[in-house]
């Protein structure tokens, strides 16, 4: 038997220590091959056509050329999967924000200091495979204007007691730059776990605020979910629903990772199913990996409205797959179809709850 071809990846980072730390994390896993580092992207262009690399690390803070401006020609000219790993400061996460929105496929925080990069050699393998298996979106999933699906009029009034759940992952962040601006305000609470870095989520989440009808912004321990409103899990922290006078306030707790992932999403549904229920509608969005499967199983099992991005649109059909697999998805939708579905599920739920 041949053995498996190994993904090729290309370290691009100008500072050497920061090079070779990521690159014996990477060596670690079997599945993976670094087959060079450059200093700069000049020497990482030369590099790409010489070694044809499956994956991109990539800073952002480099000389010559920042890490940004490279990625924006590469995505045009030579579009190759792109893993930035950035500064984990204000300006850091900024910039990774907006290498998201330009095409990179997933973001990790820099430790201060290279050697700390090995503690973070799992993660880093993990974020690799997932943007090796990337596929990219088409030109209508990156519009960036918000075409809102209803009036808050069309919203039927809704008990204290509903709840949307979303999750995502590897793609996770455009996929909800796309969804969370086309629903109208005036909606039940939203809570979303992506997949990211702690920091960078309270950047995501300031950015899809100035997108959205209704406000967005990081969650804190305790806080009260209220309509129109959507909150964010803090990177490396879980988030749970727990019950709260006739709605729910938000736990946060920083117990082990679940499928490797902290927050996860699995903790989310699951909180969900036990305390709303079929008051709930769930979304599970592009992601590497089964994370939300399970959950989502369970909310359905407690009546809950699921559903699960189809292949078609999904950078990685990892965590919907999973779902569909287990049968946890009443309904398969291309992402331009999610924010129609969501409400009508919003409206549907109500009239049989009522």
């Amino acid at each position: 038997m041949r053995p498996a071809k190994k993904i090729r990846v290309l370290v691009v980072d100008d500072s050497a220590l920061a090079r070779r730390a990521i690159s014996d994390a990477l060596a670690r896993d079997p599945e993976i091959e670094v087959v060079g580092g450059a200093e700069d992207p000049y020497a990482a262009r030369e590099k790409i056509l010489a070694l044809e690399p499956d994956v991109i690390t990539l800073d952002l803070e480099m000389p010559r050329m920042d890490g940004l401006t490279f990625l924006k020609i590469l995505q045009e000219h030579h579009p190759i999967p792109v893993v930035v790993v950035s500064s984990l400061t204000q300006a850091g996460s900024d910039k990774a924000m907006e290498a998201m929105k330009a095409g990179a496929v997933d973001v990790l925080g820099k430790p201060a200091g290279g050697r700390n990069m090995v503690e973070m050699a799992n993660t880093l393998a993990y974020h690799v495979k997932g943007a090796a298996r990337a596929r990219r979106r088409s030109r209508v999933e990156k519009q960036e204007s918000p075409i809102v699906s209803a009036s808050p009029a069309s919203v039927a009034p809704f008990s204290p007691r509903r709840v949307i759940v979303i999750g995502s992952s590897t793609g996770g962040v455009e996929a909800l730059r796309y969804l969370l601006p086309r629903l109208p305000n005036g909606l039940p609470p939203i809570v979303v776990v992506q997949h990211i870095p702690a920091n960078f989520s309270r950047i995501m989440a300031h950015h899809l605020n100035e997108l959205c009808p209704f406000a967005v912004r990081e969650a804190t321990d305790g806080e009260e979910l209220k309509s129109g409103n959507c909150l964010v899990a803090p990177g490396d922290f879980h988030l749970a629903l727990v019950p709260f006078g006739m709605g729910y306030k938000v736990r946060l707790a920083q117990s082990p990772p679940v499928h490797h992932c902290r927050p996860a999403v699995d903790i989310l549904f699951r909180s969900a199913a036990i305390h709303a229920g079929s008051h709930a509608v769930s979304v599970l969005l592009t992601g590497m990996g089964v994370d939300g499967a399970m959950g989502m199983k369970e909310l359905q099992s407690a009546g809950a409205e699921t559903m699960a991005e189809s292949e078609e649109s999904c950078v990685v059909f990892g965590m919907p797959q999973a779902a569909i697999r287990l049968g946890a998805a009443n309904q398969v939708l291309h992402l331009s179809q999610m924010p129609q579905a969501i409400l009508s599920a919003i409206n549907t739920k109500q009239q049989r709850n009522s």
